[in-house]
Formats: C-alpha cells, sequence, structure tokens
C-alpha cells in the first residue's frame, strides 16, 4: 500500500478509540481508527452500566461504533501498527502489518489493557463468564448466588463490602495472599462472610460452567462465580516506539497497574500523541471510557485547529513567490550580508570550483564564496532578490536563476550545493524532494551542505514548529550508502540575537556530504 495522509491515527478500536474517531470525523478531520480486534471485554455476555445501551454485547456496541465513524467519513481498519516514530515532515509515521504506511499530524493511542491473572489453574478459560473482576459491571449478573472473592492483596476486604451488597452467600479466599486483621475478621464474621484459608490451585469446572474451586490441600469448595481482581497493564507496544513508559498505579503499597500517563486533555508527555482509556485510568469502565475519548477528540481538534491557524498564517505570510517579492521589495535590505558560518567554514576545506546556492536571498553565501574564487549559481524564487545579487555582483563570477524549486531546478552539476536553511512554514512545502533533487546536482567528488533550523527562537515562525534533525534529513534523502560520505551530521547550539536585540539557543541541523 502507498503511504497515505491523516489528520489523526487512533491506535485501537474500543469504545474510547471509536468515541475520539466519531468526535474527530464529525468536525470533518481525515481520521484512521487501527484495530487489533482483541478487545479486553470481548468475553463478556454484556456491556453494564452504560446508559442507554445496557446489555448490549460488546461485539455489537463495536460494531454500532465502527457504522458511525464511517458514516462521518472516517475510516476503520482491522489490523496492527507495527512501527511508529516522529516524522522528519512533521507529525508521525506509523507501520501497518499490511505492509502500508500512514502519516498522522496527531496520534491517539486507545490500545487498551491486558488482566495479568493470578496463577490458578483454569481462570482465563472461565474470564468473563462466570469469573469475573468488577461488582460494578458483573456484580448484578452473579446476585444472590454463592460467589467467592480471591484475594490477591489487602484490598481484598474491599472487593468483599462490594460483593456483600449483592449475595449473602459470599465466600474469601485468603489465598495466602491476605491475613485479615483483628477488626477485619470481626467485620467479616459480624457480614457473614465465609473465610477460606490455604491457596486456590484450580477450578472446578462440570457442564461448561464454575462448579467450585479446588485447594492446594485437595479441598474442593464449591461456588457458582469468582471475583477475582487483576494486576492490569495498558498494552504499550506503540506508545513504547513513540517514546513513553508506563507509570505503575499503587494503593498503600498495592500495586494495581501500570497506565500511560496523560495530562487533563488527554495529551502524553510526547508532543502530539494522546491516549485514552483503560490504557490512562485501569477503572475506567466502558462507558466512561467513550466519555474520555470524546473529549480527548475535542481537545485534539482543538489542538489541529490551532495548528491550521498557525501554518495558513504563516503560508499566507510567508510561503508563496508573491510574498517574498514583496518581502525584499519592501526593504531596502534585509540580510546582514555576512555568510553563513556553517558554509564559510565547509569552504574554507574546499578548493574553489563550481557552486550552487539554493534559497540565496540577497547573495551573502553567494558573494562570498565568488569572492573566494567559486563560480556561483545564485538561485531564488524572487526577481527581487536575484537582481540585487546582480547589482552586487560586479565582476565576481556570480550569475542568478529565479526558480520556484517546487516547480523547476536549475541545470548542471556543481562541486558544491548549498542550501542554507531552505524551509517553508506550508506543511505542503516539499523540501525533502528538493533535497533530493539538490544531491543529484553534486558532481563526483563534490559536497552536498544542508543547513536547516532545529530549536527554533521564539521570535521565528512558530517555535512549537517540529523541524526535521541532521539524521531525519540523511535518512529522507535515501542516498546509496557506497556512493556518498558522510562528513558531518549534527545538531550544533548557537546564541542568536533577535530583531529587538533578545537573544536566544537555538540549534542548528548541520548535514554534510561528499560524493564519493
Amino acid at each position: 500500500m502507498n503511504e497515505e495522509r491523516w489528520d489523526v491515527v487512533v491506535v485501537g478500536g474500543g469504545a474510547g478509540g471509536l468515541s475520539a474517531a466519531l468526535t474527530l470525523a464529525r468536525s470533518r478531520r481525515r481520521v484512521l481508527v487501527v484495530d487489533a480486534g482483541e478487545p479486553r471485554n470481548a468475553p463478556a455476555d454484556g456491556v453494564h452500566n452504560y446508559l442507554g445501551r445496557e446489555g448490549s454485547a460488546p461485539g455489537e456496541l463495536t460494531a454500532i461504533g465502527r457504522a458511525e465513524v464511517e458514516n462521518y467519513g472516517g475510516v476503520v481498519r482491522t489490523g496492527r501498527v507495527v512501527s511508529a516514530s516522529p516524522s522528519h515532515e512533521g507529525g508521525f509515521l506509523l507501520g501497518l502489518d499490511d505492509g502500508g504506511s500512514a502519516r498522522a499530524r496527531r496520534v491517539v493511542l486507545a490500545t487498551g489493557v491486558v488482566d495479568e491473572l493470578p496463577g490458578v489453574t483454569g481462570l482465563r478459560e472461565r474470564w468473563g463468564r462466570d469469573v469475573i473482576h468488577c461488582p460494578y459491571c458483573h456484580g448484578w449478573e452473579v446476585r444472590d448466588r454463592r460467589v467467592g472473592v480471591l484475594a490477591t492483596s489487602p484490598m481484598a476486604m474491599h472487593h468483599v463490602g462490594l460483593m456483600r451488597q449483592l449475595t449473602d452467600d459470599l465466600v474469601l479466599f485468603l489465598n495466602d495472599a491476605y491475613a485479615p486483621e483483628r477488626h477485619a475478621a470481626d467485620e467479616l464474621d459480624a457480614r457473614g462472610v465465609e473465610v477460606v484459608t490455604g491457596a486456590v490451585s484450580s477450578l472446578e469446572v462440570v457442564d461448561d460452567a464454575l462448579r467450585g474451586v479446588r485447594l492446594a490441600d485437595g479441598t474442593v469448595v464449591t461456588l457458582d462465580a469468582l471475583l477475582v481482581p487483576t494486576v492490569v497493564r495498558a498494552r504499550a507496544e506503540v506508545a513504547t516506539m513513540l517514546g513513553l513508559s508506563t507509570t505503575e498505579q499503587r494503593m498503600g503499597g498495592t500495586l494495581f497497574g501500570e497506565i500511560l500517563e496523560v495530562d487533563a486533555r488527554g495529551e502524553t508527555a510526547v508532543s502530539g500523541v494522546w491516549a485514552v482509556g483503560n490504557a490512562t485510568d485501569v477503572s475506567a469502565t466502558v462507558i466512561a471510557s467513550a466519555a474520555a475519548g470524546t473529549k480527548t477528540g475535542a481537545m485534539v481538534n482543538a489542538d489541529l485547529v490551532a495548528e491550521d491557524g498557525r501554518l495558513a498564517l504563516m503560508a499566507h505570510r510567508d510561503g508563496s513567490p508573491a510574498f517574498w517579492e514583496r518581502f525584499y521589495a519592501d526593504r531596502d535590505q534585509v540580510w546582514s550580508g555576512r555568510p553563513n558560518p556553517v558554509l564559510a567554514a565547509t569552504a574554507e576545506d574546499l578548493a574553489p570550483g563550481t557552486a550552487l546556492d539554493l534559497g540565496a536571498g540577497e547573495g551573502g553565501d553567494a558573494l562570498w564564496l565568488a569572492g573566494r574564487g567559486w563560480k556561483v549559481t545564485a538561485v531564488d524564487v524572487a526577481q527581487t532578490a536575484c537582481d540585487r545579487i546582480v547589482e552586487r555582483a560586479g565582476d565576481l563570477p556570480v550569475r542568478t536563476e529565479r526558480h520556484d524549486l517546487t516547480e523547476s531546478f536549475p541545470e548542471d552539476s556543481y562541486d558544491l550545493v548549498s542550501a542554507q536553511y531552505l524551509h517553508s512554514p506550508n506543511a505542503d512545502f516539499p523540501r525533502t524532494a528538493i533535497l533530493r533533487r539538490a544531491a543529484e546536482a553534486v558532481a563526483p567528488g563534490g559536497t552536498l551542505l544542508v543547513v536547516g533550523h532545529g530549536r527554533l527562537a521564539p521570535w521565528s515562525w512558530d517555535p512549537s514548529l517540529r523541524m526535521a534533525t541532521a539524521p531525519e534529513v540523511l535518512a529522507s534523502l535515501a542516498l546509496d550508502d557506497a556512493a556518498w560520505e558522510v562528513v558531518r551530521c549534527e545538531s550544533p547550539e548557537r546564541t542568536a540575537t533577535g530583531p529587538d536585540g533578545q537573544e536566544a539557543t537555538i540549534t542548528d541541523e548541520v548535514l554534510r556530504l561528499r560524493r564519493m
């Protein structure tokens, strides 16, 4: 499959993920939901405490949600995300198990959790049926029956209290995990809760129904249902790929689970990555996950709206040939006329030859190179900028060509091809394609020098924009390793001075290559 571009990719198609996708699709966002089809609640006979959908089968609720998302233009696919990373073009690149890839401006993780069960034979096979984990989700369905609570921690008393409201015939299995103190023991006795000591080893099942539990000493205690608290761990494979880690959730020293931490809006510590549902809250029921998905979907859309506004303004201001013509025409001199320091340091190591300066501006680099014996072709999108270079060149060996590099490119090959801060805030600016064409223009033995913005100064464009790092630029060029030598690939810091004399530490992204 070819790479596809989306506003948002939602990883996981449960209640939280589908609710986020529905909210975004109704805001006319391009949304892709990638769902592995392994919901936590698949074994359950119904979804409970979901107002308006009480008792719906989990698969039925999911099918309705998928159809609703697709009705508003969202796309839902069954599959897995097998790779995920920030993209050098901004946003994120996700690889799918069908061989395709998806580029997204934002990612929402709705991957859910897995339940870590105690080591009792037969629990997994009865899970979600007559072995339950949540009194609110399944307690009503086992009311007035003989129910056991399997202690896994001192929190056993909490679970006993919740189940005692639902049945008078309750058994607490201490399971060598809990020893009630005097007050707790008195309470158990006062409420008529049977207490069984010793470890539980297996379940007794007859005619596909739970009939009891077997203790390690061989004793069988009859039961109709068993409540088993679990340790809940977020499915974090994709989160880990994106640089996130899980955080333990404890109460009084008892481990409840591991989750992805998010802020009040649902955003994680990685900008642009959001998370919802059980992956962020071990206690979230289906309806709570759906509600969180709706809220997070709205927050993601608001974040995109703000970015759309910034990008539209900057594209209008900075991204067109007409702008650059006005930019130079309205000023007698824009730039200092000094060469970029990385270019100057690089050229000092090279014998003068032919040079191509892409995005030459008023010619600071081009004129400096020409003064040191280079024959320079200076390229800019603005004819006014090209005219100024000619005026200032005098007898220096500099010629100019006006090119909108998104549409045309100079001919010939050159000993040095330089692209200094060749950026546009316009998200559609094909910088990678232009730099690949620049690499093709390097003569054998020649040098390609690409210097870009890394961490931006507060006064330039929008400091929140993520620019490609030098390694990402190198990777995007997809060059033949046997044909190119990497001379420099790093991100040096420097101090920049703003228009009002303010200073800030910024980062350059420097890539210097030599064609073999």
